[in-house]
């Protein structure tokens, strides 16, 4: 079954700031929330799919578990190298399943983790929250870790009043990767979202039940949002996450209330990496077709 885009995580030095830049971009931004092996993050909701926003704050706390490894201790070394997004995770009905699927296929260890927590309503009330994690590894994206999420309490995480946004954002349009050489990437992608790949000759998309991923040339990207993809040196990366506004009158304002220059293509509102902690931004009108 094709899978759609779940999260990704914006990795950044100073969370206080990153939720600070969200807020003053019009996002609804949670709580602060605490892991056990000492990364701290705040998620963005929109329906079906989140931005986490997360720093290790605690590093002390590293342990030895699949967590601390693949998740705290990537994320602290991602950081060391530069800010921006680390991770891509997209929805799964059942993640050991695709722990299998991803292990036959050479892209993945075949047991996924399992994680739970107890996080806070408005109100003051305790809920359990629950995730299965199952990963999968590019080689030569050595700079982007990607799983597939399976909620296990999706009742007591999605929340439709966190999902209204000032700025108009209704949803997640899709995500975008450079890489020197998108067809290199593209049966991993192929399996990874269990969808074909619509190729071009500046990379391939894959449309996924909930938006789209996109792997461009540093060129294509380039044309595309105006500003230079990020460095490369170490593989393929994550660059750019697309929004979905529903206001389009409300897009040519969008970086000026952030304070802001932001950059205008065609429709498109676009902050840049210098301004964003190393991610693009890219706002667009919610009645573009997909890609």
């Amino acid at each position: 079954m094709a899978r759609g885009l779940d999260h990704i995580v914006h990795a950044v030095r100073d969370l206080d700031a990153a939720a600070d830049l969200y807020r003053r971009l019009g996002f609804n931004v949670g709580a602060r929330n605490k892991h056990p092996w000492g990364t701290h993050n705040h998620i963005v909701q929109l329906p079906g799919f989140f931005i986490e926003l997360l720093t290790l704050a605690e590093p002390e706390k590293l342990g030895s578990d699949g967590f601390s490894t693949m998740f705290g201790a990537y994320n602290r070394d991602f950081i060391a190298r530069g800010e921006g997004f680390s991770l891509l995770i997209l929805e799964s009905k059942d993640a050991a399943g695709d722990a299998e699927t991803f292990s036959g296929a050479h892209i993945g260890d075949p047991d996924a983790l399992r994680f739970e927590r107890e996080a806070k309503r408005p109100d003051g009330s305790s809920v359990k929250v629950g995730f299965s994690l199952a990963f999968a590894e590019d080689k030569d994206a050595r700079d982007i870790h990607f799983a597939a999420c399976q909620q296990h309490y999706p009742e007591n995480f999605w929340n439709p009043n966190f999902q209204q946004h000032p700025n108009g954002v209704s949803a997640v349009a899709g995500v975008v990767a450079v890489a020197e050489q998108p067809e290199q990437h593209r049966r991993f992608f192929e399996v990874f979202a269990d969808s074909h790949a619509n190729a071009g000759s500046d990379g391939f998309a894959i449309t996924t039940p909930r938006g789209t991923i996109d792997v461009l040339t540093p060129a294509a990207f380039l044309r595309r949002f105006g500003v230079k993809a990020p460095d490369m040196s170490r593989g393929a990366r994550l660059a750019a996450l697309r929004f979905a506004v529903t206001s389009p009158s409300r897009l040519q304002a969008l970086p000026e209330l952030a304070g802001i220059a932001g950059l205008y293509v065609g429709n498109d509102a676009i902050i840049g990496s210098e301004d964003a902690m190393g991610a693009v931004l890219v706002f667009e009108p919610a009645t573009r077709k997909p890609g």
